[in-house]
């Protein structure tokens, strides 16, 4: 054998033991060794899962791109994940029951195919200094973050921030949500803004205290507003709703203002929102494709543009709301309302839809044939019953 057959047949052999070190089904780490292990895998093909008994700091440096998910399910005295060159992660970053896990520092991470941390009571910020820009699915729950910074995307799919009770702000610069937005049960005065974004399909903002979409066109599926605290929401570019709207049990509601709206394919409720005494900031909705369910303690409801109301009709209102009565009982004899019509002002408990007025002053008598009120569609995640038959979200 030659010498230089010699030199190479060991090289050889030690180039064909690091390839297979950086690609493996799974490649289970339990201590910083095993994570230094990969430092010269500039790519890494498969899963990389932290060991639940793995503790202290674990550092995946060295490793640019994962081709496969990110898992840490059950570590619960892991306290630092790092990774200083991962730009990104082709499937799931799962951090799940990782009671102790306080830093969380990619530096470098952009990209993910999808992010879902729970259970996660120690973490209270990310370091992400580039910022992820592109996930198809994102799910925050149970943590302790105060903020997303470092979560910057473009585009996404689902959207779910939940139970984050210390979460204060979410802005993120989305442009288009393919499927469902929810921000619900978080910190009491959470901030949501989305400033860029013009495009979503179904959208749920519950116990919020703010919601900014100022760019918003288009909601493809069903939007609702439910338990918030904020006094006013506006939508000044939102044209079309292809499901269902509601605003319902919002305390501290005054003004909605949806200037350009003209369709809404779905349902249309406003209920239970105290403060909320005009309906007026819908000047342009022609088309409600579902049912028309107002209730609540309104005195003065405008719609112009209205000429089409496909479902049943119901307005209740502990107010007089006589003229609206008139004037939608108008709407009834010349077709317009192709339901059930029930407008009913002075009530004692105003009803949504179903519900029969205790007494008929300040308003129109219950009219139309039985059974043309309801909207069969299914209930959007996370609603009250109330809202049940109202939404039609697609998942």
């Amino acid at each position: 054998m030659s010498i230089m057959l010699k030199l190479f047949l060991p090289a050889l052999a030690l180039a064909g033991s690091a390839a297979a070190q950086c690609s493996t089904a799974t490649a289970t780490i339990q201590n910083s060794g095993d994570a230094s292990a990969l430092a010269t895998c500039t790519t890494f093909s498969g899963d990389i899962a932290i060991a639940t008994q793995a503790s202290g700091t674990i550092a995946l440096n060295g490793i640019s791109r994962l081709n496969g998910n990110l898992l840490v399910d059950g570590a619960a005295n892991l306290t630092s994940l790092s990774a200083d060159s991962l730009t990104s992660i082709s499937k799931q970053f799962l951090l799940n029951r990782d009671y102790l896990l306080s830093t969380l520092n990619f530096p470098q991470l952009s990209q993910v195919g999808s992010i879902s941390w729970s259970a996660l009571p120690a973490l209270q910020q990310l370091s992400f200094t580039t910022g992820v820009q592109k996930a198809s699915e994102v799910l925050i729950t149970n943590t302790f973050l105060t903020s997303l910074d470092g979560i910057n995307l473009q585009v996404v799919d689902r959207f779910d921030i939940n139970n984050n009770q210390y979460l204060k702000s979410v802005n993120v610069q989305l442009g288009n949500i393919t499927q469902s937005l929810n921000i619900e049960a978080n910190g009491k005065g959470l901030t949501a803004q989305f400033p860029n974004l013009q495009w979503a399909y179904n959208m749920t903002f519950r116990n919020v205290s703010d919601v900014m979409v100022p760019s918003l066109a288009s909601v493809n599926g069903s939007m609702g507003f439910i338990g918030n605290y904020f006094t006013s929401f506006a939508a000044p570019n939102l044209t079309l709703v292809g499901g269902s709207l509601s605003f319902s049990d919002n305390t501290m509601l005054n003004n909605i203002s949806l200037p350009q709206l003209q369709t809404i394919n779905g349902a249309f409720q406003i209920s239970k929102n105290p403060e909320l005494q005009k309906i007026d900031g819908t000047p342009k909705v022609k088309v409600v494709g579902g049912a028309l369910d107002f209730s609540g303690n309104f005195t003065d409801v405008s719609l112009p543009a209205l000429n089409d109301v496909r479902g049943g009709f119901n307005m209740q209102s502990s107010g007089d709301i006589t003229n609206a009565c008139s004037a939608f009982k108008k709407n009834q004899d010349n077709s317009v309302i192709k339901g059930t019509y029930v407008c009913s002002g002075k009530q004692a408990k105003p009803g949504t839809a179903g519900t029969t007025p205790t007494s008929s002053g300040g308003g129109s008598s219950p009219t139309g044939a039985a059974g043309h009120f309801a909207v069969n569609v299914p209930i959007v995640m996370g609603l009250s019953s109330i809202l049940a038959g109202l939404f039609s979200f697609s998942y």
